[in-house]
């Protein structure tokens, strides 16, 4: 079966007067294990990771100009050769903007991650909902009532709590790719992590486990309302299976008519929920909910039935409440849309999870899934019981007048944006990744090359196309954007539209283009793409107060990065399927 996922594009602000965003340096976020006697392994080879290198100039102006050539006229990319041409002379900009590039790397742990962690996601100011934060469908479940609902809820928190104790003991092995191992800092960044609203600017909270006082507790969500709950004692023992579902029956039986949506509120978009967020934290109450919210390990949404009448029809709608809850009538206020991890879990056996993008790609989440999904199918391990819970706690909300209107206003607009968002999720089994392996050709490829001929088929042109590739070979290494349009898959797809043209010239063009799409790969994991490398030399001009070069100012390069498909896979053990909203309007 193949699954593909959309993700975030490339987001080119030009405001760089951010504020700090409120996370630990990397020593206070990784645990010191040694006073504890702990051999961890996740890091033992995480100060022998390469820094992100900044690509010669030359290579990647060729690259972009190769990687336009699809998508524009004869007379737009004519005048894009201009353009660079202007920006690599001795008098352009492109040289000084590289030597400060080059220079920034030699003084930076990873000369892009804090401008990317900033300008992808705490500048960007539309929803996180749909517009940046994936949502995850697991593995549906065998149960059908609330019973079986608050049961698996119990075991998933159990499961998730077992991933936690290998992070906070570093005993997940380094993952590697290729060989060669990858940085794993983002396993730190998932847990008891939040983002949170600014009026102009977001930041983002991460609290350690080797800190004083780390969280010791959960929330969960029903019916709109919010819960604390601890899941360790107050010795740090693990409460068991059996006690926290004692716990979730509570909470179901305190929130059995629906409250406020409060939660609602994080579907605003941001320089709307910083001002009403603003409003909230003048209340004590409200500024003590929040803080807990926001120190939580992660969130469960306990979430209401949904309405279905075919396999195929539930599957599309599990896809779209895991991604934006279905709006206000369903479960889009059951929410913390800020939070890093929201786990999702209905009353039908649907389950999933949403999670805010600023901290993490894909893989640790997936690494998380797969474990969590496997302790949840296995027989509940014999534990000792902490001696005694303790109490749930409610965490409330004062809401005056303009709080309200302030509720009703976002309950208007994340219905707008569902309505907007047309979703369709289904499988593929006439044949899985064995049968372009058994060809000796990429199944990521493969795909790639499927989503391009399927694009122009339909629109009878190419399309500007965003599929992620892992930079974490680097220290604090993320993505780059492998640009999967290519000269060859549009010279492919153009063939497949010909009856004339015969068989075997069709398979030789197939194979140009997956071959062209594996060198782009290669070339992104190992930090020679195009895009960050762009977007570093457009911010560098920002930084020192030039004007915005005119490469950038070319509507080719608008094109470019306006992703009229916006895809990616990761690998997981379990079958999850990951969705995303578009990343363009038209995409």
């Amino acid at each position: 079966m193949f699954t593909s996922i959309a993700r975030t594009m490339v987001r080119s602000s030009l405001n760089l007067s951010v504020r700090p965003a409120v996370l630990p340096g990397f020593s206070h976020v990784i645990p010191n294990l040694a006073a504890r006697g702990v051999t961890g392994r996740m890091f033992a080879v995480q100060s022998q990771l390469p820094h992100l290198p900044v690509p010669p100039l030359e290579q990647t102006l060729e690259k972009y100009l190769r990687s336009v050539k699809p998508l524009v006229s004869k007379e737009e990319y004519e005048y894009t050769v201009k353009m660079v041409e202007k920006f690599k002379t001795a008098e352009g900009p492109g040289n000084q903007l590289q030597q400060f590039l080059e220079d920034r790397a030699t003084k930076t742990t990873n000369w892009l991650a804090d401008w990317w962690l900033h300008v992808a996601y705490l500048d960007f100011r539309l929803p996180v909902v749909v517009h940046s934060s994936p949502g995850i469908v697991l593995p549906v479940q065998d149960f059908t009532d609330q019973e079986g609902q608050l049961r698996f809820a119990a075991k998933l928190i159990s499961g998730i709590l077992e991933f936690k104790k290998m992070v906070d003991n570093q005993s997940f092995p380094v993952e590697q790719l290729g060989g060669r191992p990858l940085c794993m800092t983002q396993y730190y960044k998932i847990l008891s992590a939040c983002r949170i609203p600014g009026r102009k600017h977001d930041s983002v909270v991460v609290y350690p486990s080797n800190e004083p006082n780390p969280p010791k507790h959960i929330v969960v969500i029903h019916n709109n309302h919010f819960f604390k709950l601890d899941v360790y004692s107050e010795s740090g023992k693990r409460f068991t299976d059996k006690q926290l579902l004692k716990q979730l029956y509570r909470i179901v039986e305190k929130s059995a008519k629906r409250a406020p949506p409060v939660g609602i509120l994080t579907t605003e978009g941001r320089n709307t929920w910083g001002k009403v967020y603003e409003k909230l934290m003048k209340d004590a109450r409200n500024k003590e909910s929040i803080d807990d919210i926001q120190r939580s390990i992660f969130i469960l949404c306990i979430d209401s039935p949904l309405q279905h009448t075919s396999p195929e029809e539930r599957f599309a709608l599990v896809s779209q409440q895991v991604l934006h809850g279905l709006g206000s009538q369903w479960n889009s206020g059951n929410r913390w849309f800020d939070k890093t991890l929201q786990f999702i879990v209905g009353n039908d056996g649907a389950c999933g999870l949403n999670y805010e993008h600023s901290m993490a790609e894909g893989p640790p989440i997936a690494s998380l899934i797969d474990h969590a999904v496997s302790y949840c199918n296995k027989p509940t391990p014999d534990r000792t019981a902490p001696a005694k819970t303790t109490e749930v706690k409610e965490l409330k909300f004062v809401l005056n007048d303009s709080l309200k209107a302030d509720i009703q206003e976002a309950c208007e607009r994340i219905d707008e944006l569902v309505a907007d968002v047309q979703s369709s999720a289904f499988k593929f089994e006439a044949f899985g990744k064995n049968f372009p392996k058994s060809q000796k050709i990429s199944p990521d490829s493969f795909i790639q090359v499927a989503l391009q001929l399927a694009y122009y088929s339909i629109y009878k042109e190419p399309g500007a196309t965003y599929e992620s590739g892992s930079t974490r070979m680097f220290k604090l290494g993320r993505t780059d954007t492998i640009r999967s349009c290519t000269i060859e898959t549009t010279e492919f797809s153009q063939a497949m539209q010909d009856s004339n043209i015969s068989n075997n010239v069709k398979v030789d063009l197939l194979r140009k283009a997956i071959s062209s799409h594996r060198e782009y790969i290669d070339s992104a994991v190992r930090g020679e793409a195009v895009d960050r490398h762009l977007l570093g030399l457009k911010l560098a001009a920002i930084e020192k107060g030039m004007n915005v070069p005119d490469i950038f100012m070319d509507t080719t390069y608008s094109t470019s990065v306006t992703h009229k498909l916006s895809t990616s896979q990761v690998a997981a053990k379990s079958e999850a399927v990951l969705t995303f909203g578009p990343t363009a309007a038209n995409g």
